[in-house]
């Protein structure tokens, strides 16, 4: 008979924090990943596809368990780079985990979601650059709530005047995120879109790979000014961050 108590209740607590998370957050068909972190990030998993968004143009699939095991320590490792007073900052406290994340019918590996302080992970992204696509989507959330410290034409002023951005990243066709060999003052291909997206892959690097940063800034005037910038104004956030 406890025992059978015992499951009513943890089912009935179960179904309150889903009920709750669903009126934070605005995501259906959530339940509880992980609650107790050091740097107090609630973990959540797709229990069912769901659709969310203007028009219901963010779509993704519920999460197989035994996949997200296997992922969870390296996105753990990650996410433990940032304490919990730097999180409050660029509101970040929910990562929601599923599959196959889509906006418009476009693949993405994450959506960050500074309003709901949430952000949402595709753990089935490449993952070959799935560690940099973490940071990177991160840093979204930071230039979206420190939009005074990343602006955007004091970046692009860096750049050769020959060079124009893309209007949107969605309407470019530089999508590589391979590394340049010769950078002449972007990272990778994708660096190229918008100017935000090229900031935020120079902060992916600084975060997951320092010594491609290193080696490139050396022989690279435009990148080194960029990278300054970006680790001047993280300093003002958080002189630890980096």
């Amino acid at each position: 008979m406890k025992i059978l108590i015992l499951f009513i209740l943890l089912f009935h607590i179960s179904h309150v924090n889903a009920d709750e998370i669903y009126n934070l957050i605005k995501i259906p068909n959530l339940e509880i990943y992980k609650l107790k972190n050091n740097n107090n990030i609630r973990y959540l998993i797709a229990k069912g596809n769901f659709k969310i968004g203007v028009n219901k143009n963010i779509s993704c699939n519920k999460v197989n368990t035994n996949n997200l095991n296997t992922k969870f320590p390296l996105i753990e490792k990650n996410l433990n780079k940032y304490n919990s007073n730097f999180l409050n900052q660029i509101k970040l406290k929910y990562v929601v985990f599923c599959e196959n994340l889509l906006i418009s019918e476009i693949n993405t590996g994450g959506i960050p979601d500074n309003k709901n302080r949430t952000l949402i992970l595709d753990i089935n992204f490449n993952q070959k650059y799935f560690e940099r696509m973490i940071h990177h989507e991160i840093f979204h959330m930071i230039q979206n709530t420190h939009i005074e410290y990343f602006d955007e034409d004091k970046f692009s002023s860096f750049n050769q005047t020959s060079f124009d951005y893309a209007e949107c990243s969605t309407c470019s066709d530089r999508l590589n995120l391979d590394p340049y060999e010769k950078t002449d003052g972007f990272l990778t291909e994708y660096s190229k879109s918008i100017p935000s997206e090229d900031m935020a892959e120079i902060f992916s690097f600084l975060m997951t790979d320092k010594e491609i940063i290193e080696d490139k800034i050396n022989n690279d005037k435009i990148l080194n000014k960029k990278v300054n910038f970006i680790k001047l104004n993280l300093a003002k956030i958080d002189k630890n961050i980096l």
